[in-house]
């Protein structure tokens, strides 16, 4: 009788596992295009999906500390508020990359950081106030760093490609 509990007890919670990741494949289909707009989202994406607030919210929780959800925020077109952004490009010697990331890593009006294996070995987006700001932000960048060879690479024309990850 002992082993008959435990199956059921097991299949129980097979079907409580399935059933999340189902949820989770919903909300993540959710928050990439749709996220809620309220005062309580995860209410909001609860009420959608017939689960609890507290559900909705620590399965959001699960797959961030899972690192399949990096990031939760809005994204603006700058360009449309009047900023100035820019494709950035460093020769960074490999005794100053951790040093340069986190100098990097202080200026808010940095989106992406990347370490490629290259010559040119950091890259990372500038968004900032204006042309100048943008400049003056390198400026400092490379006078913290005594990194020389930084290049801001501005884009010519602009393409916006909309990525959504269906998972369901």
């Amino acid at each position: 009788m002992k082993s008959l509990t435990a199956h059921i007890s097991q299949s129980l919670r097979k079907q409580q596992k399935d059933k999340m990741e189902k949820i989770e494949k919903l909300i993540l289909n959710k928050i990439q295009t749709d996220f809620p707009i309220t005062e309580r989202p995860y209410k909001a994406i609860a009420e959608e999906f017939g689960i609890t607030e507290e559900e909705a919210l620590n399965s959001v929780r699960k797959l961030k500390e899972k690192g399949i959800i990096r990031r939760i925020g809005a994204s603006f077109d700058s360009r449309k508020l009047g900023y100035t952004s820019t494709l950035v490009s460093a020769k960074v010697p490999a005794e100053k990359i951790e040093e340069m990331v986190a100098v990097i890593n202080k200026y808010p009006g940095i989106t992406h950081n990347y370490l490629r294996e290259n010559i040119y070995n950091i890259w990372f987006t500038l968004i900032a106030p204006s042309k100048d700001a943008v400049e003056g932000i390198l400026k400092k960048i490379s006078e913290k760093t005594g990194v020389k060879e930084i290049r801001s690479l501005p884009a010519v024309k602009f393409f916006k490609v909309k990525v959504n990850f269906e998972m369901e």
